[in-house]
This record gives structure tokens, sequence and C-alpha cells, in this order.
């Protein structure tokens, strides 16, 4: 699934494209994705200006003075902006088509989404929709901290890989930048989160923002489905240190990587240089 660098890639992509310009009309090809598309989608959001793309935790949000398109890219899901004319292809699922500014043509930004895991839903204005409500910092904001981290974690028992993937604790940290994370900050992914010392937690913030960052500089991490709104894949993969690497020599000491399922994900790690 896409993580946060892949989703700020595609809002940054999509950004000049689509803000700014007046929605002409909304055609859906089917009533629902994930979950059924809401009637405001087609009924608010045709004539209404798009007055900025943000991004929340991996979902998008198209904002006008009445209320958000809210976004979510599943696992294969795309968006792309294209002449109002080019043909549909299969699971083209929904087109919200935006008009020319200063004589430009026409566009519509098209959502492709093989496997139907995202979603299109709606946000009102002043509300927090109840997929947003109750989720964590962003980890590039000055909310998330080292400190904060050791205080949410306090008497938690679970392993700090799967804590530092809880939504409700930091948004958009997913397997392979958790993974990442860990090796470069020296954390075993075993460790329970409330056994981790402060000065280490300081460390594991300082690698997440500083791998979330360079990831979006280079575009996020190429997965099999993903693909950047120009059609570039991501360039992060090929800088990987620990992800998708279990039994391969570990980049610091060259000890075989280890692997094992940590809640339910696939984690790789160095036990000589994570502890």
């Amino acid at each position: 699934m896409p993580e946060l660098p892949e989703v700020e890639t595609a809002r940054r992509g999509l950004l000049p494209h689509v803000a700014g310009r007046r929605v002409g009309h909304v055609r859906l090809r089917r009533p629902d994705l994930r979950w059924p598309i809401p009637r405001e989608v087609e009924d608010l959001l045709p004539g209404q200006r798009i007055e900025a793309i943000r991004r929340r935790a991996k979902y998008l949000l198209l904002d006008t003075a009445a209320g958000s398109a809210l976004l979510h890219l599943g696992m294969s899901g795309s968006l792309r902006v294209l002449p109002e004319d080019t043909a549909v292809r299969a699971h083209d699922h929904a087109d919200i088509g935006l008009e020319g500014l200063d004589g430009a043509p026409d566009r519509v930004l098209r959502f492709n989404d093989p496997r139907r895991f995202g979603c299109l839903l709606w946000q009102a204005p002043g509300e927090v929709h109840p997929l947003l409500a109750g989720l964590g910092p962003e980890p590039l904001s000055d909310d998330f901290d080292g400190d904060y981290l050791f205080s949410r974690s306090r008497g938690r028992a679970a392993p700090v890989k799967t804590f530092l993937m809880d939504q409700a604790v930091v948004v958009g940290v997913g397997n392979i930048y958790a993974a990442e994370a860990l090796f470069m900050a020296g954390i075993s992914p075993l460790r329970p989160a409330g056994k981790v010392s402060r000065a280490r937690y300081v460390a594991l913030a300082e690698a997440v923002k500083a791998i979330l960052a360079h990831a979006i500089a280079r575009g996020g991490t190429t997965l099999r489905d993903f693909l950047s709104p120009d059609g570039a894949p991501g360039y992060f993969e090929q800088e990987l240190l620990a992800y998708g690497r279990g039994g391969a020599p570990c980049p610091r000491c060259g000890r075989p990587m280890r692997q094992a399922l940590v809640g339910q994900r696939a984690s790789v790690w160095c036990g000589h240089c994570q502890r």
C-alpha cells in the first residue's frame, strides 16, 4: 500500500494542475469503491473551485467552500490529470472535470483503482470525517518528537515497531519506513515499546523525519502498483537498507539480516546492530 511519501508525492504532483480550478462535472462509473460514494460528491462538488489539495495521513483532500472530497488510493489506486477526451480504461471509476484557467483546455482528474480498496468520500465544512478522527500527529510536524514518543509509549508491552505503526500514535509511518527508521536508530523492532529509553526515542523520531523527508524528495518508494501522477515511479526503493532484505548482509556489520512477522507484518532487522 502506498505510504506517506507516495501520497505526498501524488499531492505535490497534482497541486499545480488541480488547485484553483473549478469543477465542471463529476462522473461516477460505479456507486462505490471500498465504501459507497456519498451523493454529496456528485451533488455539491460541481461548480466549486478547488481551493487547496491537502494530505492528512495517507488521505488526500480537495478543499472547496462546499466541503472536501476525501480520497484514499488504497493498494492500487492512481490519480491522473488528463485531457477531457482521453479514452476510459478498465477500472477508471471516477472523473472530476477541471475547467481550464486563462484559456487552458479543460482537464479531468481520473481515479483508477483495479482492486477497489481506495475510497472517494465527503467531508462537510467545519467537520472532521470519522476516518480522520483520532489520528496522531503528522511525523514531519513539530508535534512529533522523541519526548512525544516516550510519553505515549509508557506502559506499552507491544513491540516498538507495532507502536510506531499505530495511526493513533503517529500517522503515515507504514511497514517500509518503520523498518528503515528502526534500523537507522539501532532499535530492534521486537523490543517492547515501554522499554525504549527517552534518548533512543529521540533518535527514532529523528530517523523517521529524516527518512520520510528523503523519501519524499526522491519520489517515494516504488511499489508494484504505484506510479506518481506524471507516470514516473519513485526511486527510494534503491536505497532501502532493511525492508525486504531478509537474509542479506547487514549494510553495517555484514551479518545476515533477520526476518520475522511482527504484528502480522514482515519485519527485517539486524540482530547485532539493533537492540
